[in-house]
């Protein structure tokens, strides 16, 4: 029977078995949290020492993920049914390089060292790279067998953690997620949509982009974590993934959806620093393979992510 992907599904498929989510603090993690406990699995975060915070429905360990033996002893702790890994410097602008290696790619490779050490196995570990790693690419949709061209930093440091989760695919089930672009609320305000959404809230006037004929995929973050929430059900072990609407919108689309939300017109002023050199006009991902495993993947309009957004 086909089925479709469902968000916040009655099924309690998680009952009994215990989650561990790291970076649960950040902005996909609270969305997660609520698939996994719709699902009824009990959920232990992670967060940096010093960053975690009260979170209903779960319980939070500090711990730096760039410390093995500290990542060990947490791991140990939690003896997790399955994992969710999405920890991550996942800004492309972010500062320090360094960081953005130890934290993608050290990190990770701590972890599946201490999971692989444990006596019970998970079922199930997930790991959030991410479409970045197509780069520049000529195709027009992209598709999971699309060789990688890696355009920065942080695209190569995903990149560079698939392949460190390579080593471990022998002694973990390990499935490997690379999302395009998704948004909703709570995302920060240096991502795009966000930044359009709160000049709209505010009534802001005007509004400085960058080129707005380029074409996006995004997705609302509730469907990325039901789709993360059913690949840990299925558990297909060594699969990687594109998790995406498989439709693009223009930046002036996004922008004359909010217009019709918000009830008025925005002058747009075109920043040259912000328009990128040799940027990929049209991003789309083939999400088929995905949808194999969790079902037909319906995505939630644009218009009506923007305004859940903008009623936040």
């Amino acid at each position: 029977m086909a089925h479709s992907l469902a968000l916040l599904s009655p099924v309690r498929e998680g009952a009994g078995k215990r989650a561990l989510v790291t970076g649960l603090h950040g902005f996909t993690g609270h969305y997660v949290l609520a698939e996994l406990s719709a699902a009824g699995y009990e959920v232990v975060g992670t967060a940096a020492p010093g960053h975690a915070h009260a979170m209903a429905g779960a319980r939070t360990i500090e711990v730096d993920l760039t410390d093995r033996m500290a990542v060990a002893a947490a791991v140990r702790e939690v003896q997790p049914d399955v994992v969710v890994h999405l920890a991550a410097i996942a800004f492309v602008q972010h500062s320090d390089v360094e960081q953005i290696y130890k934290v993608n790619v050290v990190a990770t490779r701590h972890l599946l060292e201490a999971l692989a050490a444990l006596e019970k196995k998970p079922s199930a570990v997930l790991l959030a790279s991410s479409a970045n790693i197509y780069g520049n690419s000529e195709l027009e949709v992209l598709h999971e067998d699309v060789p990688p061209a890696p355009a920065n930093d942080y695209a190569v440091s995903k990149l560079a953690m698939e392949y460190a989760a390579r080593l471990w695919m022998d002694k973990l089930p390990i499935i490997m997620v690379r999302p395009f672009n998704y948004t909703g609320v709570g995302q920060a305000e240096n991502f795009l949509l966000p930044k359009i959404v709160s000049h709209f809230r505010r009534r802001a006037k005007d509004i400085e982009l960058g080129n707005l004929h380029v074409w996006r995929d995004f997705s609302d973050v509730r469907v990325v974590a039901a789709a993360y929430r059913q690949l840990l059900a299925a558990a297909p072990a060594g699969g990687v993934f594109n998790v995406s609407s498989g439709k693009a919108y223009s930046l002036g689309e996004a922008l004359r959806m909010m217009e019709e939300i918000a009830g008025y017109q925005i002058n747009v002023h075109v920043n040259p620093a912000f328009v990128r050199a040799n940027e990929v006009v049209r991003l789309t991902g083939d999400n088929r393979r995905l949808a194999g495993v969790v079902g037909a993947i319906d995505p939630l309009p644009l218009e009506q992510t923007l305004r859940w957004m903008y009623e936040a």
